[in-house]
């Protein structure tokens, strides 16, 4: 082996030990932050911690039920509002892939997706608080499914953009018409993807905190009126966290390990499904 093949190997073998070195640097952040949160966090964690209320300054106990709830709240009303939306995008998009509108879609889709989460709760408290006239679980869940928005349409174009054209023809072949194909046909094909999409969604809004301090508001109480303000999971952790109270402080590292779990389970459920969906196509 002469000394410019020996040399090529060298870099070649230097390269690749480059790239699991900056690899490693970057999963250092990310071990770190859930080191502290799982030391922090879980010596907080029982059941009268899950399912209980907060109580008063001063007094011992105390819980996230109301947290855990209103989270619940906000991610569904968010679904219900975005996933309808996002999926019919999806499908145009998937089904008119050059034109005017469909470029002009395409590109608002990429500006909402860069729009800071703060100035959407913003324009959430002009459109719907203002107009309530009272903070609501429903303009939390319309300024996160504005968030959720973007994901939805993306993951659903291009899962349909992947099923195969002979699936399309082959139906239309047969006398279906056009909107029970794309029904009937091409959406439960790529089912899959849009799952996934959908879930990655939920996972992007499920830790947002600053459209919430606008439109939510955040409540003590325990409160399953969506027209009424409720807390969330990031919401306690924000406002126990910048709290004087040491109580409170704990209290914030037990709602934070909470949501890592509940965001991590969720990404790694959606990779599951992605993961079943590459092996189908």
């Amino acid at each position: 082996m002469d000394a410019t093949v020996r040399f090529r190997l060298f870099k070649d073998y230097l390269f690749k030990l480059m790239v699991v070195l900056f690899a490693c640097i970057m999963l250092v952040p990310l071990l770190l932050i859930l080191f502290y949160i799982v030391k922090n966090g879980i010596a907080v964690i029982n059941w009268e911690f899950l399912t209980s209320l907060p109580k008063p300054m001063g007094e011992l106990g105390g819980g996230i039920a109301n947290a855990i709830v209103g989270t619940t709240m906000l991610i569904i009303v968010a679904s219900v509002i975005a996933v309808p939306v996002g999926i019919a995008a999806g499908i145009y998009l998937s089904e008119n892939r050059v034109g005017r509108l469909p470029g002009a879609v395409r590109l608002c889709m990429e500006i909402l997706q860069g729009v800071p989460s703060i100035v959407i709760g913003i324009i959430a408290y002009i459109w719907i608080v203002i107009s309530m006239g009272t903070f609501s679980a429903l303009s939390g869940g319309a300024a996160l499914a504005i968030m959720m928005l973007p994901v939805i349409v993306r993951a659903t174009e291009e899962t349909l953009k992947l099923i195969p054209e002979n699936l399309r023809e082959a139906s239309l072949a047969l006398g279906v018409p056009y909107s029970r194909t794309v029904l009937k046909v091409i959406m439960p094909a790529g089912i899959t993807g849009i799952l996934t999409g959908i879930l990655l969604g939920v996972a992007r809004i499920a830790g947002e905190t600053a459209p919430l301090l606008f439109t939510a508001f955040g409540s003590p109480f325990m409160n399953l009126n969506i027209f009424k303000p409720v807390d969330s999971l990031p919401l306690l952790v924000f406002n126990y966290a910048t709290s004087p109270y040491p109580e409170w402080h704990a209290m914030a590292w037990g709602a934070s390990f909470v949501l890592v779990v509940f965001v991590l389970g969720i990404n790694f459920f959606a990779k599951v499904i992605a993961k079943k969906w590459k092996v189908r196509f």
